[in-house]
């Protein structure tokens, strides 16, 4: 099968990564599904985006979070487009505090997301690649999953639980030809990063070899090469994409 009559599912793919992973996936000829939960808008830019880069695309709105969600909206991703050949894990929040204040609702939105959503959108899925015998799954981690960071326990814990997620998944999939593997990005330049102060930006690059921060588009450049038949022989990994921030073993 060529990349021009795959599918894929792109979770929180409206804005930031998520729209750069879009984007790319749509040059290499996949169907991208968009996935949201609450700004259509940014959804629809995100479309226009995909269709401007020659590609097609569908809206997929739902929360990750939600079972009955996933499994509904992926069946009715099924019925219409007959396979997911590519799923990508990015949606994601944050809910930042020093554990010692954090609230259990903080903990719990946070990992319901970025991992318990993660797993529920990836369980809805294996079934048609295990069928089709043919799978890539990619799940966005973050440098902090493997170095911590202050204020992010939260969010530190659900990266580092994805890296651990992909590895299992990675090994029961493997015979059918499915492979799971993890991006995990450094600091990149988003709407968050946009809004620090130059001091805090400057302290940010200091961390980083490369002196510079990453775009989405450079984290996009890499699950695109994960989504395809080039990386058919990696499985279980987790590539870095940090400017050299963290240098994993």
């Amino acid at each position: 099968m060529t990349a021009g009559q795959r599918i894929a599912l792109v979770t929180g793919g409206s804005r930031g990564i998520g729209r750069a992973i879009c984007v790319r996936l749509a040059q290499m000829g996949v169907t991208v599904g968009i996935n949201y939960v609450s700004n259509p808008t940014a959804a629809d830019a995100t479309l226009q985006l995909v269709q401007e880069a020659g590609g097609q695309g569908f809206l997929a709105p739902f929360n990750v979070a939600d079972t009955a969600a996933v499994q509904e909206q992926i069946k009715s991703i099924l019925d219409t487009h007959g396979r997911i050949d590519i799923l990508v894990n990015n949606a994601g929040i944050t809910r930042d505090g020093l554990m010692a204040r954090m609230k259990e609702d903080d903990w719990d939105s946070v990992l319901d997301t970025n991992l318990k959503g993660a797993f529920f959108c990836s369980k809805a899925v294996t079934r048609s690649m295990m069928k089709q015998k043919w799978g890539r799954i990619i799940n966005i981690a973050s440098v902090v999953g493997c170095v911590g960071n202050s204020g992010q326990a939260n969010y530190s814990a659900a990266k580092a639980g994805l890296i651990g997620l992909t590895k299992s998944m990675a090994r029961e999939l493997a015979s059918r030809n499915i492979t799971v593997n993890c991006v995990a990005p450094g600091y990149i330049i988003t709407d968050m990063t946009d809004a620090l102060g130059e001091d805090v930006q400057l302290a940010l690059k200091e961390q980083i070899p490369l002196g510079v921060l990453g775009t989405p588009e450079d984290v996009a450049a890499a699950a695109a090469f994960l989504a395809g038949d080039e990386s058919a022989y990696i499985t279980g990994q987790t590539l870095h994409v940090n400017g050299g921030m963290y240098m994993g073993q």
